[in-house]
């Protein structure tokens, strides 16, 4: 739900609308959603997208252990300005638990239900790149897909910086059998999923026939632009009036917005968008949603990252 603070129209020469776009502003200004081959690291993953696309900048989101394959969001250029906020998103797999002794599937099952739904508490592994402190995380659901002697492949929908390898090596503890993850697939993130995935190849595929033919459509359909990137993130809509100030570093007044998203809190990160639906910067909510929507005057957003081009919108 939206609240309406002031109705402006926009002027027709601010901007582009992200589907107005020509591929040259895509590319700088979009996500891949790779799917990431077995060996290669995330960061080389990355790094190979941006030399495809000859950017200056790359980044991803949710690191893959250079076994583990499928989901990996890398953003090129101005889109790496929004990777922080896709950093804490959920994650599903699907993998192949391999268990050491033999136990009955109803022990697995019972196992998992009983100790490994919900809130969990899991101490990172020794390789990784957080603190080894014990931590909550929360694991929505666990299904066992199939059993093949002591192979047995599951799904898991999880929050963000859950260790799966630990997960299936504590269950393997609490049945008393031991067990370690063999396979390992990355299906979503957030809200993408394997579908929208593309590999590397492909990727070099689509953007050399854009290159060398001019024929967009492949490119296109794997370019997903950064307003497009980022639902879960609450929004408000500025006016065109109030975007150079943005752009130069400024705050947002509430004499300047348009509209406001329901359920804003204060301190939560909120995007900034112009009437033309274009993602200008990221920031922090100093009121909420009612305060923004009610008050006349005083600092609603803290501008934090400049996702726009300086210079993008001009007033005529």
């Amino acid at each position: 739900m939206w609240l309406n603070k002031s109705e402006e129209k926009t002027n027709s020469n601010l901007g582009k609308n992200p589907g107005e776009r020509t591929v040259e502003e895509l590319i700088t200004s979009s996500l891949i959603i790779l799917d990431k081959h077995s060996g290669p690291t995330s960061h080389q993953c990355t790094a190979w997208v941006k030399n495809i696309f000859n950017v200056k900048k790359s980044g991803h989101s949710g690191t893959l252990d250079p076994a583990v394959t499928g989901v990996l969001p890398i953003g090129l250029d101005d889109a790496t300005k929004v990777m922080t906020v896709l950093t804490g998103l959920d994650k599903e797999y699907v993998g192949v638990m391999h268990l050491h002794k033999d136990v009955t599937e109803d022990v697995l099952r019972n196992t998992i239900a009983e100790r490994f739904l919900g809130s969990i508490k899991q101490t990172p592994p020794v390789k990784s790149a957080v603190a080894r402190r014990e931590r909550e995380r929360e694991i929505y659901f666990l299904d066992i897909l199939e059993a093949n002697g002591k192979d047995v492949l599951f799904k898991v929908g999880c929050q963000a910086g859950t260790y799966i390898r630990k997960l299936v090596h504590d269950i393997g503890q609490a049945m008393g059998i031991g067990a370690h993850m063999s396979e390992l697939r990355r299906t979503r993130v957030g809200s993408f999923n394997e579908e929208i995935s593309h590999s590397l190849v492909d990727v070099r595929d689509a953007y050399e026939f854009w290159r060398n033919n001019k024929e967009e459509r492949l490119l296109r359909d794997m370019l997903i632009p950064v307003e497009h990137a980022i639902p879960h993130v609450k929004k408000i809509v500025v006016k065109d009036s109030a975007i150079e100030n943005i752009c130069n570093g400024a705050p947002v007044y509430v004499n300047g917005i348009c509209r406001i998203q329901e359920d804003i809190v204060r301190g939560e990160t909120i995007a900034m968008f112009s009437l033309k639906e274009e993602l200008i910067a990221l920031g922090i909510a100093k009121m909420t949603s009612a305060e923004m929507h009610k008050r006349t005057k005083g600092v609603a957003v803290r501008n934090d990252k400049l996702v726009m081009k300086k210079g993008t919108y001009k007033i005529v």
